[in-house]
């Protein structure tokens, strides 16, 4: 794989939080901030390359999560700042997770076992964004409708060359699983939000639906598509279709 691994993922990151509007730039941080998405994933910082935060540098970041009411949180690649998590660790933050990267480049790509009753399209209209992100509010453990945020990331991504797409079930159009891959920074996208409804997993539809969105972001001219796996089983389902592990990345977070 012709990539400079940890630089390129992590620069890709940052750059998309710098075009958002409502990021916040604190010291060797940007903070990455989603006014109308409360959820701790949506919500962190993302240290420079080779950042040597200061204690003054981190009280200060930790005063931006507050006066936002969000929980301080970085999600980042420690080998691009190996200087950071120590740092913030005498700060007293705590590692959450820490969590392979999985890539794959043109070529690469394995099919999927074909899907039978199941249709993949890419939503074309609010109706279709609303399901598809109803699709991964409740996988993901919430109740209730999907949120602003949540229709607003899959909108975004599919308008900014990125891609949303929606499985339906052919017996009654019910919206069964979504994802997305996003805005792409100087070739590289994150597949990302992967979400199949309760009733139809273990039946092939992630493997077929993340396919689907890596063949779409390659045709959009996507050079790398990478993503976070959830866990080890979800892992595997991505190794079936040729992902690979490029790295790690580690999140922390001060309670």
């Amino acid at each position: 794989m012709d990539l400079d691994v940890h630089n390129d993922l992590q620069s890709s990151v940052r750059a998309l939080t710098l075009r958002s509007p409502d990021h916040r730039r604190v010291g060797p941080f940007v903070v990455r901030y989603h006014p109308d998405w409360s959820i701790p994933p949506a919500n962190y910082a993302i240290p420079d390359e080779g950042a040597t935060p200061t204690r003054e540098d981190i009280d200060a970041l930790v005063e931006t999560f507050r006066e936002l009411d969000r929980v301080p949180r970085l999600e980042f690649l420690p080998a691009c700042a190996p200087e950071v998590e120590p740092a913030l660790l005498a700060a007293g933050f705590t590692v959450e997770n820490r969590a392979p990267l999985l890539a794959v480049v043109p070529g690469g790509l394995l099919e999927p076992k074909p899907l039978d009753g199941i249709t993949i399209v890419e939503p074309s209209d609010d109706a279709e964004y609303h399901a598809a992100a109803g699709v991964q509010h409740l996988a993901y453990g919430q109740t209730g409708g999907p949120t602003e945020g949540e229709i607003t990331w899959l909108r975004t991504a599919q308008e900014g060359g990125g891609v949303a797409a929606l499985a339906v079930d052919d017996k009654d159009g019910t919206p069964v699983a979504a994802g997305g891959c996003s805005v792409p920074v100087d070739g590289l996208t994150e597949l990302c939000g992967l979400a199949v409804a309760s009733s139809h997993r273990r039946r092939g539809i992630g493997a077929a639906l993340s396919a689907y969105l890596t063949t779409a972001a390659f045709d959009r001219g996507c050079r790398v598509v990478w993503l976070e796996p959830g866990d080890v089983d979800i892992e595997r389902i991505y190794a079936g279709i040729g992902y690979r592990r490029v790295g790690e990345k580690a999140d922390m977070s001060l309670q």
